[in-house]
């Protein structure tokens, strides 16, 4: 039997509602949305929107705003390419996922544009500190992830918000791990929200949103077919086209709509108050081997994702023992270079991620599974 508690890279088991939604779009949305005045172009066009909408209410957001992406990687580079196309400043933190730092990365060392790195602090008033002594007059965007991929520690993300507003900055914000398990609205100071479709809002992989509170525009990488003002060779200016080009992904977009409803229904708060509950479960137990690394600090504040390491055991090894007992946790860098240099970390960590559907028993044996098998490594070292 599998335990699935690698939810952070992608949530498994998906709700019936999300496989049933999956199901009908293939069975009656067949047609390609925007694309044709005919019955089943129409069907398909009326599906996809109210999808687009159900993610602009849950998200404080107009529905135009919302545009659908490959994943939260494609609409970081939506944003931070769209923004930045024309040069400037541009702060990331030091928590950020290759998603935002890549691109980030490659804009500076391409000479496009001027790079800082604001360190992401257990306390979140020095954090806060960190942003606001980087800004310059021509700093032009604030990119700052919601909550870490590595070690699920939340940002203060709306006084991030705020310091961006008092200085007119773009604030872009990485809700891949918080969204459907904490509450995020465009109104808590977000310019651009770029989050996961297949991750804490448990539609299927493939998927990702870009809601954007519409003050900033950001410029289209990529330019196509968008079923509107076909007779111009300019990519339309108006939103959702101006990002959508190509056949949407209404499959996908249906599945992040039930995803959403069955968050809805279970109640965001009831979700993390339940994954929240089997983290600290498996904190608990952890901590009773002096031999064990927690990546939590008693200032910061956490998304259910915990962090770790057993002294002398690298963390690919540690991760490749636990699959052979039937547990699927993620183990090395978590495609979050920054993170794991300012941890220090040298062969990365272990990382936990349970999802609405994991349980208090299930993480305690793995706690006790950890337990053995690093007590047996350090008595086999002993002799």
């Amino acid at each position: 039997m599998i335990v699935n508690f690698d939810n952070a890279a992608t949530t498994y088991p998906k709700p019936l509602s999300v496989k049933k939604a999956v199901a009908e779009a293939v069975d009656k949305f067949g047609g390609n949305s925007g694309r044709g005045g005919h019955a089943l172009a129409m069907r398909t066009s009326g599906a996809l929107y109210s999808a687009r909408s159900t993610a602009a209410e849950f998200f404080g957001a107009q529905p135009e705003n919302v545009i659908f992406t490959m994943n939260c990687t494609h609409a970081l580079n939506l944003a931070i390419q769209g923004i930045m196309r024309d040069g400037g400043h541009l702060i990331i933190s030091s928590m950020e996922h290759n998603s935002a730092a890549r691109p980030a990365a490659k804009l500076a060392l391409d000479g496009k544009i001027k790079l800082s790195i604001a360190e992401i602090c257990p306390d979140d008033n020095a954090t806060v500190e960190n942003f606001r002594r980087l800004i310059r007059p021509d700093t032009k965007a604030v990119v700052c992830t919601l909550a870490s991929n590595v070690t699920g520690q939340l940002t203060p993300w709306k006084e991030i918000g705020q310091l961006c507003r008092e200085h007119d900055i773009c604030f872009i914000a990485d809700g891949a791990q918080a969204c459907g398990v904490v509450d995020t609205d465009i109104s808590d100071g977000i310019n651009i929200l770029c989050t996961a479709g297949h991750k804490g809002l448990y539609g299927i992989t493939g998927t990702g949103l870009l809601i954007t509170d519409g003050k900033y525009s950001i410029s289209p990488i990529i330019q196509g077919g968008t079923g509107s003002s076909s007779l111009s060779l300019r990519q339309p200016d108006i939103l959702p086209d101006a990002l959508e080009s190509g056949t949407p992904c209404v499959i996908g977009a249906m599945s992040v709509k039930a995803g959403i409803e069955f968050i809805r229904k279970k109640g965001i708060d009831n979700i993390f108050s339940h994954e929240d509950r089997i983290c600290r479960r498996f904190v608990r137990e952890l901590q009773k081997n002096k031999n064990i690394t927690i990546y939590r600090d008693p200032q910061s504040s956490y998304v259910p994702i915990v962090s770790f390491n057993a002294a002398g055991i690298p963390s690919e090894e540690l991760a490749g023992e636990l699959a052979e007992h039937g547990f699927c946790l993620r183990a090395g860098f978590h495609c979050a270079a920054l993170a794991h240099t300012q941890l220090g970390t040298d062969t990365g960590t272990v990382r936990f991620a349970p999802s609405v559907f994991n349980t208090e028993t299930e993480a305690v044996t793995l706690a006790n599974t950890i337990n053995n098998i690093v007590n047996r490594k350090k008595l086999i070292k002993k002799y």
